[in-house]
């Protein structure tokens, strides 16, 4: 039978937040009762709002409450080749596209598509201009293409869940200075450290 694994993955931008408390409590109880591994990662991938000092604030708020992690910290920081293996991987597969918008052209056809009183997504616009966009030179984000369909998973408390892909616009997974976003790291992360369940707030 595999071992139970469940991790809590505070972000370094702040202090340990009381809810981020909450959920670790509820992992390292199941974890625990399972005879299974608690295990923590740093979500550190935002550079610039990541901090040392809060680092060690969160490594001392959750043993000062009393929930030991089992194996060395992870921090993702130190993981982007991994991150960009994953990366050029789904580029080849043609399950991510370049995207060349600016934050101001997708601001001002987003305000176009509001004042029409429509909820804005991205309207895929360099997924119709690939071949064009091979040929530029200028920094370029990565999309993850949404196929059509329903999107489902099963969730040990409220059974399965649905969600139209209609709903779900076509998210970035590499930012244009070639970090990646949480959204990407974080699946390649539970993936890679082998993580059974996923315990988290009812509003993730």
């Amino acid at each position: 039978m595999q071992q139970i694994k469940v991790r809590i993955a505070p972000s370094p931008t702040g202090f340990l937040h009381v809810g981020t408390a909450r959920t670790a409590l509820f992992n390292f109880l199941f974890a625990r009762n399972k005879n299974g591994k608690f295990l923590l990662r740093i979500e550190d991938t935002d550079l610039k709002r990541s901090s040392n000092e809060m680092i060690d604030v969160i490594l001392e708020s959750l043993k000062w409450l009393g929930l030991e992690w089992d194996e060395q910290p992870v921090f993702q920081s130190k993981r982007f080749n991994i991150y960009r293996k994953y990366l050029e991987e789904s580029e080849n597969k043609e399950l991510v596209y370049r995207c060349y918008c600016s934050h101001e052209e997708l601001e001002q056809r987003r305000k176009i598509i509001m004042a029409q009183g429509k909820a804005w997504k991205y309207d895929r616009k360099c997924l119709s201009e690939t071949q064009n966009s091979k040929l530029k030179t200028q920094n370029y984000a990565l999309r993850f293409f949404v196929p059509d369909g329903i999107v489902m998973f099963e969730d040990k408390i409220h059974g399965t869940l649905k969600r139209s892909s209609e709903d779900i616009e076509d998210f970035v997974v590499m930012k244009s200075d070639k970090s990646p976003t949480y959204n990407f790291a974080c699946c390649i992360d539970d993936h890679e450290m082998g993580i059974t369940h996923i315990i988290r707030g009812e509003d993730h």
